[in-house]
């Protein structure tokens, strides 16, 4: 560990406003006091700040206030920098670089103020969530401040927030090692669970989740399992932990078929959770369990996979829980951040939590008791035909709100340009299933299906950066992107994996088998090379935003998110032909505020000056319609976010990729 001194007197900002004394912070009340104190901005996540400094008659004119550069913070620079930091008392705070590094600077500069990282040797060599993360935590009483973050090792630090020293109260000299005290073995070099995302914190108890390696190819059907805990902030002591996957004797046991329970893995809450410190309660997001694509070796329901559970804040007891997904086969997970919403529906008051999903439904609950707000259907679905497989025969389709993005893949999805296009298109699919949502994986033939053709799962709909909220209109904001993923199984070679089928593809004898493409997760998943003369299968848009007003459970307005791409503005098959704004594929996080909604395009394109970079985008968070742009030199990769200081409203955001190395970059306008 090394630690540089601040070495200067703390700048404290905007007091609280018109109050005589401290009073409760409702967890869906936006970011406070010009600050944003929390990864989403408060402790429902709604990413919103009622600032207005920065609109849209000025958007267009922002300038860069300062950039941190995090080549140098890790053994190479990072390309993926995912953060969303934090700003508190004049400081920012976050995760950087490829050892995830924790920095604090001088929100108004940029200056760095202090830097703390560890060098885990071979434990975060093998960790299966590295590089800088998602970020971290803060929390204050008086004069105690402290940064609260989870290594890529597993380990969880408190750092004292003005020096970056750790705490020595704290678990052991200041860290809690994670792979103990967790109800099950862990050896401390396993590479199958980590996290990435950030700590949170409320009523003085840290919640930390878990992360696991992408599944599509698991090496065993036994896993670690991803519990999730709580702790006490000020000694690090273990309060209580929430067994994703319930020990004999416990609610939801009979879900797991063939006591499956007692070996299966995964079901990690590796989204971000959130708390509502008047009802005592947290959120957490689960994934599904071991494997991805195939459930063969756990069959029933299996909660708490791919389930919304509220748990007692202080006991970690279950409160009650919403399955989203039956027996997952499809990739969906639970990834994106638990919004706390009051709403007021047909005159009734309603403290909701909404969920946005990979499968680019809303689910929208009574916090208090988790039932739905409008009605939930469970409806029937395809049964599949893979051998040993078992099959949930109905799923939960929501009523209300309508389905923000697309869902399975039929012909009518299919690009349609020109004619030959299309024509082209439906002659490259006939090779595959295709089907509404929850149309379930094949295994993979020479002859076809060489795989079921999807959207809406391991990477479409909305993913970890989640949506965002206004709590004073009660609309809720939501990024997604189409994309097409082939979900086909193989059985795996025996030195490969234990499971009877693998996510993979048939290959000819002389190729090598393998998957067909990336392992599911939170990226873009496979099925990058399913195109048509270098264009996407599918229509346009290709990246959304979509705003509803969540008191109706209506859509108000949808837009295409990000320029068109180079290859389809330049493509000779359309040449002369008139293409709308198609946006951009990729997982780009939101920021609202008391006029706009702002988010960065994913992906580089060729812009008006002929420079190719991305865009930090401004929308009227009324309408949808464009409120400005300023370029920057990459892609956003981390979810952005906004303070005042010294009289200034900035917007920070990460960029990384497209060849261009991970900074934060902050805007404002000019003097």
């Amino acid at each position: 560990m090394h630690t540089l001194s601040r070495g200067a007197v703390r700048l404290i900002v905007l007091a609280c406003l018109g109050f005589g004394g401290i009073l409760p912070i409702a967890a869906q009340s936006g970011a406070k006091n010009g600050e944003w104190t929390t990864y989403g901005g408060d402790l429902g996540n709604t990413r919103y700040s009622p600032l207005d400094q920065i609109n849209a008659s000025n958007f267009s004119k922002l300038e860069v206030a300062w950039r941190f550069k995090t080549d140098n913070l890790g053994p190479r620079p990072e390309a993926n920098l995912e953060a969303t930091p934090l700003m508190a008392r004049g400081v920012l705070y976050s995760v950087v670089g490829t050892r995830r590094s924790v920095v604090a600077l001088d929100a108004a500069t940029g200056e760095l103020l202090w830097v703390h990282g560890e060098n885990e040797g071979e434990r975060g060599t093998v960790a299966p969530r590295q590089l800088s993360g998602r970020g971290l935590a803060y929390w204050a009483n008086g004069n105690d401040e402290r940064i609260i973050y989870v290594t890529p090792g597993y380990r969880m630090f408190a750092l004292d927030a003005k020096t970056g020293r750790t705490i020595t109260s704290f678990g052991k000299n200041g860290v809690v090692d994670l792979k103990e005290d967790d109800d099950q073995p862990i050896d401390p070099l396993s590479p199958d669970i980590g996290l990435h995302s950030a700590p949170i914190i409320g009523r003085d108890v840290i919640v930390v989740g878990a992360a696991h390696k992408p599944g599509g190819v698991p090496k065993s059907r036994n896993n670690v399992k991803g519990y999730v805990r709580g702790f006490d902030v000020r000694t690090g002591k273990r309060l209580w932990t929430f067994h994703t996957i319930p020990k004999a004797g416990e609610f939801g046991l009979d879900t797991w078929q063939n006591d499956s329970w007692s070996y299966t893995g995964n079901t990690g809450s590796w989204g971000q959770a959130a708390i509502d410190e008047e009802l005592g309660m947290a959120y957490l997001g689960v994934e599904m369990p071991t494997g991805d694509y195939y459930g063969g070796h756990r069959p029933g329901n299996g909660l708490f996979g791919e389930s919304l559970v509220a748990v007692d804040l202080r006991t970690g007891q279950r409160k009650w829980h919403y399955q989203f997904v039956h027996h997952g086969i499809w990739d969906m997970d639970n990834p994106c951040p638990p919004i706390l919403a009051d709403l007021n529906v047909n005159g009734r008051a309603i403290k909701a939590v909404a969920q946005c999903s990979k499968q680019a439904f809303t689910y929208v609950l009574d916090r208090a008791t988790g039932q739905p707000v409008w009605p939930i259907e469970e409806r029937p679905v395809a049964k599949g035909d893979v051998p040993g497989e078992w099959y949930a025969p109905t799923q939960p389709f929501p009523t209300k709100p309508p389905a923000f993005d697309r869902q399975g893949i039929l012909i009518d999805d299919l690009i349609d340009f020109t004619p030959e296009l299309r024509a082209e298109a439906v002659k490259l699919v006939s090779r595959y299933k295709l089907g509404p949502m929850f149309t379930p994986p094949v295994v993979s033939k020479l002859e076809g299906p060489l795989a079921t053709l999807t959207a809406a799962t391991a990477g479409g709909g909305a993913n970890w950066p989640g949506g965002s909220y206004d709590p004073e209109t009660h609309v809720f904001y939501v990024s997604s992107q189409s994309i097409v993923t082939p979900i086909g199984l193989i059985p795996p070679p025996a030195d490969r994996s234990d499971m009877n089928f693998i996510s993979g593809q048939a290959r000819p004898p002389a190729a090598p088998a393998g998957r067909g493409g990336a392992e599911g997760g939170e990226g873009g998943g496979p099925g990058a090379a399913l195109n048509v003369q270098g264009l996407p299968l599918i229509k346009p848009p290709y990246g959304r935003l979509t705003a509803y007003d969540l008191n109706k459970g209506d859509i108000l307005w949808q837009a295409a998110h990000g320029d068109t791409p180079d290859n389809i503005k330049n493509h000779p098959a359309l040449k002369g032909l008139n293409i709308p704004r198609t946006g951009r594929p990729g997982q780009a996080g939101t920021l609202v505020t008391k006029t706009l909604l702002i988010a960065g395009e994913k992906g580089m394109a060729t812009q008006e000056n002929g420079q190719r970079g991305a865009k930090l985008r401004a929308y009227d968070k009324a309408t949808g319609k464009d409120a400005g742009w300023v370029s920057m030199p990459a892609p956003q990769s981390g979810s952005p976010m906004t303070y005042m200081i010294n009289g200034k409203q900035y917007v920070v955001v990460a960029i990384s990729g497209g060849g261009y190395n991970a900074e934060l970059v902050a805007y404002r306008l000019p003097n």
